[in-house]
């Protein structure tokens, strides 16, 4: 093969592609996307809190009411002297937005309540009030034992435990901080992010082979070029328009949550000085000692709180590491694949025709996205692993076992196995290619393509 074509075919189906409007369009509109689906649940958030409740209450039982404190979510009336249905009944005079009743303590300790709103009230609001009552009962039921104490030692002996996750790095010897949660997430993401790349470039080469075919211009161009020349240029043409817009992808969409994320943090933590946080935090303290503390706190809540836990863990990962084996793995899996998607593209007239010859390429690529979705949960059983070194499995499992340790001679495994398949599908891939790009009028089956490749 000449390289000097290849590299010419290479130029032209990129530049041909990256100019295209449908690529400038995706280019942009996926990073607005992607950085709406960050910010935007954030400021829902924000802005989902409900307006302030003028709520009646009703106590019947005469133990619920200390504990209802009005808040800037309800604002507690306490109307216990009235009729409860003569409230209910009157509520818009009262300029009251809900009535809640409370019923006297029955036999099994306990109270009931009734809520009645105008309008219907948010879950916030329910759950509030309802934790609201059960502290009250328990309260209660607690103070009928008549032991000293009792409320303090109840209190006293709930415990609140996170296990604090670690791995030990086999080659190092290192322990890491390791949440399952934080992994198991960039495990999902790198697996979907894959398998979706894969399918869809590989199936922009099939769909590019097959507009050439049946336009009738790739007569033109083995009059000029060898078919595999042509077939290895348009391959790695479109891998580079993949990975030219793969890396936009990254920095605009960093770039758009960068600034979102600069709006939306003052809003977050309002109008509180650091300064003065600090000096709560140390109570008060404006010495050397103090400072101390704060740290010493600071680094107290990050080993022993969920938090901690998830920022030591996104800390502890390599961030480098894993964008050079996603590169790897995508650019072995992208040729893999894309190698043959162009054989069958090769073989048929329209997209029509693929449905039956491209079954066995794309059973391959769900079994490797269903594995990596069991790998999630379990990265060193038997199936993951050898998933991972299955070559046409793989690209998608690997990577979705990747965040939580594999050891470094499974991905070195791994990656050379890929490497002698995917040279290997591009031989066979190539065999095919050359002689069904110029096979018009005849609807290509397997036997075709077994009959092509043991073709001199």
């Amino acid at each position: 093969m000449n390289l000097h074509t290849i590299g010419i075919i290479i130029k032209r189906e990129y530049s041909t592609r990256v100019k295209k409007k449908s690529f400038l369009i995706t280019t942009f509109v996926v990073p607005i996307l992607m950085a709406a689906l960050c910010v935007v649940p954030i400021l829902m958030m924000m802005n989902s809190k409900e307006d302030t409740k003028s709520v009646a209450v009703v106590d019947r039982s005469g133990i619920v009411m200390p504990y209802l404190e009005s808040n800037d979510i309800i604002r507690y009336v306490d109307m216990s002297d009235m009729p409860l249905d003569s409230i209910k009944a009157h509520l818009e005079e009262y300029k009251l937005d809900a009535v809640l009743g409370i019923s006297p303590i029955n036999a099994e300790k306990s109270v009931s309540a009734d809520f009645t709103s105008l309008k219907p009230i948010g879950m916030t609001t329910t759950e509030l009030i309802s934790g609201r009552i059960e502290e009250a009962v328990e309260a209660y039921r607690i103070s009928t034992y008549n032991i000293d104490g009792l409320e303090k030692i109840m209190k006293d002996v709930k415990a609140d435990i996170h296990i604090n996750s670690y791995t030990i790095d086999t080659e190092s010897g290192e322990e890491k901080a390791s949440d399952a949660g934080v992994n198991s997430i960039l495990s999902m993401v790198l697996g979907i992010i894959i398998f979706l790349f894969i399918t869809m470039f590989g199936g922009m080469v099939m769909s590019a082979v097959i507009e050439e075919k049946a336009s009738r211009v790739v007569e033109v161009l083995i009059s000029s070029v060898r078919a595999t020349e042509l077939m290895f240029g348009k391959i790695i043409g479109i891998a580079a328009v993949a990975l030219t817009q793969f890396i936009l992808w990254i920095l605009l969409t960093g770039v758009l949550v960068g600034a979102g994320m600069g709006i939306i943090a003052p809003k977050l933590m309002g109008e509180a000085d650091p300064t003065e946080m600090l000096g709560q935090m140390t109570g008060g303290m404006e010495s050397v000692e103090g400072m101390n503390a704060a740290s010493d706190m600071m680094e107290t809540l990050s080993q022993n709180s969920e938090l901690g836990s998830v920022i030591a863990t996104i800390q502890g990962i390599n961030i480098g590491a894993i964008v050079l084996y996603f590169i790897i793995f995508f650019i072995l899996g992208y040729l893999l694949y894309a190698s043959l998607f162009a054989a069958i593209g090769s073989a048929v007239e329209n997209e029509g025709d693929t449905q039956q010859l491209q079954m066995p390429v794309t059973i391959p690529l769900m079994i490797g996205y269903f594995i990596a979705l069991y790998a999630f949960n379990a990265p060193d059983s038997a199936l993951a692993v050898w998933g991972s070194m299955i070559p046409f499995t793989s690209p998608i499992v690997m990577l979705a076992r990747i965040p939580f340790g594999v050891p470094g001679w499974q991905i070195a495994l791994s990656i050379v196995l890929l490497l002698l398949t995917t040279g290997a599908m591009a031989w066979l891939s190539a065999k095919i290619y050359k002689v069904g790009i110029l096979m018009f009028g005849k609807k290509s089956t397997f036997k075709d393509l077994w009959k092509w490749l043991r073709m001199k």
